[in-house]
């Protein structure tokens, strides 16, 4: 080669702007992880299905291994699991900022609505177009909560030991009613001893390319099973930073309101309650509500126990994670107390001090733990354990669905839903067979339930 020409280009690494489709914005990012959260329906598998897909399969911002791994930890922290897994997405791409971008856009536009239809709620009581509009929504909800289960579990149980995983913690926590963070550990032990003695069988949570025609250089992702980041390697100083400033924004404002108001006041209750159930809150939602609910309705006294059944409704049929019931809680329980305030005032100050305490800590466990998973990901032993557990969560999951569909399909005490088995029937075929979008199959089945409704009515009049 002469002098004058030009040497080559050197090949860029996995996690370059170039490897990929090319690294997003953060403006970018910004309007996804916006959109994310006004389409998160469905509950964690939901939730999750839709990032996988959006951001693994079609941005391809994220490889399959990585976006499993970060998965597999955020299955471990207590909170919200699908939240948590946007923010580390977010933290990998774009730093700190990045991982509040994400987290807090995720839980937003869930709370805004939550928000509204609690006033409503509590304003204004039964209104029998908003119950119509539930009864079209639960059955579809419950649809794709199915779907996404099986799309999960396609990814995660690839082998026959997986699959028993799955089953034994499923019978386990259905059954037998083991606490899920027994399960947890439980299956972590067995894929240690897995991960020595059977290999092959327990690492299963590798990069997975789709099948497809672009080459191999086109499928690359802009976070991909290569080196990470330099931002997501750990330091003592990066951690000790973290750890004192998200400890100052999540207590400051609880402490502000006991000097404030009193630590008999019930913002301060709420503030302290829902920051030690924000730790404790392993298993998703519906594995807190007992603890929440027992302390909500018949200690605090913030409301009733219908009044909790029909929160635990309306979170089920809103976006984001369903731990927001926590939200509806703080909102009833500020309007039920509301003094020195006014009743709309002090419940939207319950429902602020509740929506803070339970998430900020979300944030806290990720920009804090992230680092040093990243450091583990070649680690065979670990991603052995992490592949058990993650099969074993497919079973809790599945018995998160089978609960759900019980409740709305053959409700206790009352006749088989009939109206119900067949929307979630034709919802389910819709989406199975002809590929139906989520945010069709939610805004179709309300207007069905107020279809229903209508014809009701006239037939009855």
């Amino acid at each position: 080669m002469s002098a004058t020409s030009p040497s080559p280009a050197p090949a860029a690494p996995p996690n370059s702007p170039t490897a990929a489709t090319g690294h997003p914005t953060l403006a970018e990012a910004f309007r996804f992880w916006l959109k994310l959260g006004f389409i998160s329906f469905g509950g964690p598998t939901g939730q999750i299905a839709i990032m996988h897909t959006e951001l693994v399969e079609k941005k391809r911002w994220i490889s399959e291994g990585r976006f499993l791994h970060a998965l597999n930890y955020c299955m471990l922290l207590p909170g919200p699991e699908a939240q948590q897994l946007a923010t580390y997405v977010g933290w990998l791409l774009h730093r700190t900022w990045g991982g509040i971008i994400a987290g807090s856009m995720f839980v937003l536009p869930a709370a805004v609505m939550l928000w509204a239809l609690s006033w409503v709620y509590a304003a204004h009581g039964g209104v029998p177009w908003i119950a119509a509009i539930f009864d079209g929504l639960k059955p579809a909800v419950l649809a794709i909560v199915v779907m996404a289960v099986r799309r999960i579990g396609s990814k995660a149980l690839r082998n026959e030991i997986m699959w028993t995983l799955a089953a034994l913690a499923f019978v386990a926590i259905y059954f037998l009613h083991v606490p899920f963070p027994v399960i947890v550990l439980a299956a972590g032990l067995l894929g240690l001893a897995g991960g020595r003695y059977w290999p092959e069988k327990f690492s299963v949570l590798k990069g997975h390319v789709p099948s497809g025609s672009r080459g191999a250089a086109a499928e690359r992702s802009v976070i991909d099973d290569g080196e990470s980041p330099r931002h997501t390697r750990p330091t003592l100083g990066r951690s000790l930073r973290v750890l004192a400033v998200c400890g100052a924004l999540w207590w400051l404002p609880v402490i502000a309101i006991g000097v404030w108001l009193g630590p008999a006041h019930p913002l301060f209750q709420q503030g302290l309650f829902f920051s030690k159930a924000a730790m404790v809150t392993f298993g998703g939602a519906y594995a807190v509500l007992p603890y929440v609910s027992q302390q909500a309705v018949e200690h605090y006294g913030w409301l009733s126990a219908p009044a909790m059944l029909d929160g635990l409704g309306l979170a089920e049929t809103t976006p984001g994670p369903l731990i927001m019931v926590l939200q509806f809680v703080g909102f009833l329980g500020g309007w039920r107390f509301p003094e020195p305030f006014s009743p709309l005032t002090a419940a939207t100050l319950g429902a602020l001090i509740t929506t803070w305490t339970t998430f900020l800590p979300c944030f806290l466990w990720i920009f804090l733990g992230a680092p040093y998973i990243e450091r583990l990901r070649d680690n065979a032993r670990l991603n052995a354990a992490l592949s058990a557990i993650t099969a074993a969560v497919v079973g809790v999951v599945m018995n998160l669905a089978v609960w759900f569909g019980l409740h709305v399909l053959f409700p206790s005490g009352q006749p088989a839903n009939i109206f119900g088995l067949i929307l979630c029937g034709i919802a389910l075929l819709g989406m199975w067979r002809w590929k139906w979008e989520l945010i069709p199959v939610i805004l179709g089945a309300g207007l069905v339930g107020l279809f229903w409704l209508a014809a009701r009515t006239l037939l009855y009049r």
